[in-house]
This record gives structure tokens, C-alpha cells and sequence, in this order.
């Protein structure tokens, strides 16, 4: 079982680390190069789309994590996954508190009805998404190590 958990832990949320990073650093960059109307009605689109799919996928790897740990309690390399978990927990809480309300009210914009500092919103939830992306990361290579 242990195996079985920890195989599963390190896959999802190594899945989710190259989703966001991919995000960050290959679909951002692309859609920063298209026309501002495409940029913009892009990233609405991807705000929907993730939005939906990510608290699920986010709070699903910290429950994995936490659930590895408990398992492995008072054992060799217990304090890592519990480290790895208490990051994918700030991933949490940073993306409830910053990002999620830059994607909600992102994800509802139109050409027409964008407000004048849609750009400056959208960089702001970008240095976010980096900042998150950086975290996810630490805690892969926390629970990797761990296993």
C-alpha cells in the first residue's frame, strides 16, 4: 500500500508541476505574443478552463501528501513529506489568496468589457504563478527525495 500511495503522490503532483510550469513558461509566453484581443480572450479561456479542473487537482496532492505522511509517521523521511505537504498546503492558501481573485475576474473578460489595466492584472497574476511554481517545485523534490 505505502508504495502504492507514494507512486501515486509523486505522479499527480508531478503532473501538476509540469502543468503549471508549462503555464508559466511556454502557454503565458505564448499567448503574450498574440494580438491583445487573442491574448486576452486566450487567457480568459484558460482562466475557465484550469480554474475548474486546478482545486480539485491542488487540494487532491495535498490529501495524497498529508495521507503519506500520516502513513509514515515517525519513520525515515517523514519530515520531508511532511514538508513537501505543508508547501503544497502554501501553494494552497497562495493561490486562493492571490490568485484565484485575479482569475476570476479575468476569466469573465471580453475585448469589450476588459478593464483599462487588464495587462498590469494579468503581470500581477503572472509574478504569482512564478512565485507558486516555485513552490510546487520544492515540494516534488521534497517528496522525491522522500521516496
Amino acid at each position: 500500500m505505502g508504495t502504492a500511495l507514494e507512486v501515486v503522490t509523486i505522479v499527480v503532483v508531478g503532473i501538476l508541476v509540469g502543468v503549471e510550469f508549462c503555464v508559466a513558461f511556454i502557454v503565458n509566453r505564448i499567448l503574450n505574443a498574440l494580438p491583445e484581443d487573442s491574448n486576452q480572450l486566450g487567457r480568459a479561456h484558460g482562466g475557465r478552463m484550469l480554474g475548474a479542473l486546478m482545486p480539485f487537482w491542488y487540494i487532491g496532492s495535498m490529501v495524497l501528501a498529508g495521507v503519506w505522511a500520516a502513513t509514515v509517521w515517525g519513520r525515515s523521511g517523514a519530515g520531508l513529506i511532511v514538508a513537501g505537504a505543508a508547501l503544497l498546503m502554501v501553494s494552497v492558501i497562495m493561490s486562493i489568496a492571490l490568485l484565484v481573485p485575479i482569475n476570476n475576474r479575468s476569466k469573465t473578460w471580453t475585448p469589450e468589457n476588459r478593464p483599462a489595466d487588464w495587462k498590469a492584472q494579468m503581470q500581477q497574476w503572472d509574478r504569482y504563478h512564478y512565485a507558486r511554481v516555485a513552490v510546487l517545485i520544492a515540494a516534488f523534490a521534497l517528496l522525491v527525495v522522500a521516496a
